[in-house]
């Protein structure tokens, strides 16, 4: 049952596309972009040192975060493949508490086409809204609304059909972008929740905002760009002998071009030299810098309203980053860079004062923010749901019998070129790969390719295969088990729970 409406918590989500978790403020190792607003917010929230994502690019993993399902259950395994109407998402089971949840941004849901018309152009259109959102700003490639800003302040608007891709063409590597701070599409997206924040009256709120920055195109504006300083990046985990890893790995660093991330930059991205690096790399960290100072306004705007302390808010990653560690750029492969991602919640309510300046190091993914909102809200978890409330980390707690491991999977099948396909002699339903990542070792699985183990213990940042080697046979066994018992733990469980004896159900559904 519901809480009384009066004491319902707003709930905000933000996500930031392609942020990386060695960026989350506290983190021993990584990335450490300037991001004041969440150093302060650290202070106030618990913090999740290894929280995982379940897939990865952007549809896949935002699948995961919005039904709470491993990706061999809601099956939108890549971007463009949709996600079936069955699995309900986390914004339509918050309604049952009656809530009206409200996207600024966007989700990259596929619609199932079996409920369209075949005219609708929905069918083929992979930025879609998931199911349970009322739209407040609706931002994808096309990136109208922003671009309509850009027009009305004067900036050229190349070619609008081409979407925010015009406007990044105009930017120059090595240089701010084009518009300026207060006209970024971050800056554009917080101006209209901020907006619509100030007159949603006395009712609840659900709020979803999705950045996406720091996603490539890498080009940041002032003062952004000038206070991340190229010469003080860390340089990458180095991409020696990655080619003789795995054949996936030769493939993608036979075929990544510059051009598909760096404006006004081309070539391989395996063989950028140093400075191009570096530069990327504080790129990069200027985008999170501009997220943070959006994240700072919204902070700001919530205590002023006297918000804050009815607000629970959770700000996390959909995916990785690869960023050139082992010579590689985007989401892909089997990298944590691509897997892990920040997460920090505040749940204002008093019964978690002992979790705020938490860092809890304990195995957590995606799957679990739709039961921990359900769970504050008063509403029931769904049986066939995957993820576990993380409401007893927030409170202090350390909850026995937690996972010891973070499980992800991709897929790189091309369904329109089947170039992957051809490149590899494999069918669609062959081309993915399946990770169970623990304390101790990392283990992938491919359908149609060698596997690939690290020893974390001896091999942190994951060089060398271990893969086949007897002295490693027993970690390699345990990989396999992992995987299959994560199978069988975690099928359908829609009515499988349900049994109809002597005219009676018993069970739940």
């Amino acid at each position: 049952m519901s809480s009384k409406p009066e004491e319902r918590l707003n709930i905000l989500l933000i996500t930031a596309d392609q942020w990386r978790g060695d960026c989350l403020p506290g983190a021993v190792e990584g990335l450490k972009p300037l991001t004041p607003a969440l150093d302060a917010f650290a202070t106030d929230s618990t913090r999740f040192a290894r929280h995982y994502c379940q897939a990865y690019p952007c549809g896949p993993a935002r699948a995961g975060l919005v039904t709470g399902l491993y990706p061999h259950k809601h099956r939108s395994i890549r971007n463009g493949t949709p996600l079936d109407v069955r699995h309900r998402t986390l914004f339509q089971e918050a309604r049952r508490a009656g809530y009206r949840p409200w996207l600024f941004g966007y989700t990259d849901t596929t619609a199932d086409p079996r409920h369209l018309d075949v005219r609708d152009p929905a069918r083929g259109d992979y930025e879609g809204v998931a199911a349970g959102l009322d739209v407040g700003l609706l931002l994808t490639e096309s990136a109208r609304p922003w671009l309509a800003h850009l027009k009305r302040k004067g900036y050229a608007v190349p070619d609008p059909d081409g979407g925010r891709a015009g406007i990044f063409r105009q930017c120059r590597f090595g240089e701010p972008a084009v518009f300026s701070a207060e006209d970024s599409e971050a800056a554009f997206l917080t101006d209209r929740f901020l907006d619509h924040l100030s007159v949603t009256g006395d009712a609840p709120f659900f709020a979803h905002l999705s950045y996406i920055a720091p996603h490539p195109p890498f080009a940041a504006a002032e003062p952004y760009f000038s206070a991340a300083d190229p010469g003080a990046q860390e340089l990458p985990i180095p991409s020696r002998d990655a080619a003789k890893q795995h054949t996936l790995l030769r493939h993608i660093l036979a075929n990544q071009d510059l051009s598909g991330f760096v404006p006004g930059l081309s070539g391989p991205v395996a063989s950028a030299p140093e400075p191009v690096i570096r530069q990327v790399r504080a790129i990069y960290a200027a985008l999170c810098a501009e997220v943070d100072f959006q994240f700072g306004r919204i902070v700001a705007a919530l205590q002023k309203s006297g918000l804050y302390d009815r607000t629970l808010i959770i700000l996390s990653g959909d995916h990785g980053e690869q960023l050139f560690d082992h010579g590689l750029l985007g989401k892909l492969a089997y990298f944590d860079q691509s897997a892990h991602i920040p997460l920090m919640i505040r749940d204002p309510r008093p019964a978690t004062k002992a979790g705020r300046g938490r860092l809890v190091r304990a195995f957590t993914q995606s799957i679990d923010i739709l039961p921990t909102v359900l769970q504050a809200t008063g509403l029931s978890i769904p049986p066939n749901a995957d993820g576990e409330s993380l409401l007893p980390w927030l409170s202090g707690e350390s909850p026995s019998g937690w996972r010891d491991a973070a499980h992800w999977s991709t897929d790189f099948a091309d369904l329109k070129t089947c170039s992957t396909q051809k490149a590899f002699g494999l069918l669609p339903d062959r081309c993915s790969l399946h990770v169970v990542r623990t304390e101790r070792f990392k283990y992938v699985r491919f359908a149609g390719m060698e596997p690939v183990l690290f020893d974390l213990r001896d091999d942190p940042f994951e060089l060398v295969n271990r893969a086949g080697d007897p002295g490693l046979a027993a970690l390699e066994r345990e990989g396999t088990d992992r995987l299959l018992d994560l199978r069988i733990r975690h099928e359908d469980r829609t009515l499988s729970g349900v049994q109809a004896v002597d005219g009676g159900l018993y069970g739940t559904f």
